[in-house]
């Protein structure tokens, strides 16, 4: 069983994932923003640790990563200010990424989105395309990272039930269900055959553990 700190451990994804990992028998440790959060998270089972990912430097995060196997990195500024944006999901991002690897976490996994490519098409001049800039920005330094690294992109997130099956590379929007995403990410964990690779997927027919098998 591994120790596992998840960035981001309020967002709807994390929210479903903390209970899953929990019960496999991890030890789950959520960083979120506000106190207010806590008991919320505290409910899935999981360890709640207020901190503030945008203004910690590489020291603090290392210090907050140390002792633990795995990094999982959900969080995202949510959109708005295109500052705070590059802040969060690039800078923010890749300072934790250094930390994992200082703290000898070496296990980590990106929740990214399906489109981060260098060739993503998003315009400059869209509301959009600092969030596709900086989540690019961010996968190509993980990859760059001698991290056991694994990029999950799901296509456009939904508040479906869970189906237990996705599809890889899909032509469409990759619709997929928060509940399944939370369910990949919880797999991805558990299959080192995943490390290394950019694992794009929508929902689909094909179960999630074969799936993502290498």
């Amino acid at each position: 069983m591994a120790r596992i700190l998840i960035f981001g451990g309020h967002g709807k994804v994390a929210l479903l994932l903390e209970p899953l990992l929990v019960a496999q028998g991890h030890t789950v440790t959520a960083v979120i923003r506000e106190s207010a959060q806590e008991a919320e998270v505290a409910a899935t089972g999981a360890q709640p640790v207020v901190a503030d990912v945008e203004i910690l430097d590489l020291d603090q995060l290392t210090n907050l990563i140390a002792g633990n196997d795995v990094v999982v990195w959900s969080a995202g500024a949510g959109g708005g200010s295109p500052s705070r944006t590059y802040a969060v999901d690039r800078d923010a991002a890749v300072r934790s990424m250094d930390a994992a690897a200082a703290a000898g976490a070496l296990r980590y996994v990106m929740v990214s989105w399906i489109g981060s490519r260098a060739d993503h098409g998003v315009a400059a001049d869209s509301s959009f395309f600092p969030y596709a800039d900086a989540k690019w920005a961010a996968d190509a330094h993980l990859a760059g990272s001698a991290l056991d690294w694994t990029i999950l992109a799901p296509g456009t997130l939904t508040l479906d039930p869970p189906s237990g099956r996705i599809a890889l590379d899909p032509v469409d929007d990759g619709a997929v269900s928060r509940a399944d995403v939370a369910a990949v990410i919880a797999a991805t964990i558990a299959d080192d055959s995943t490390i290394g690779r950019t694992i794009r997927f929508g929902g689909g027919g094909e179960p999630i553990g074969h799936a993502i098998a290498g």
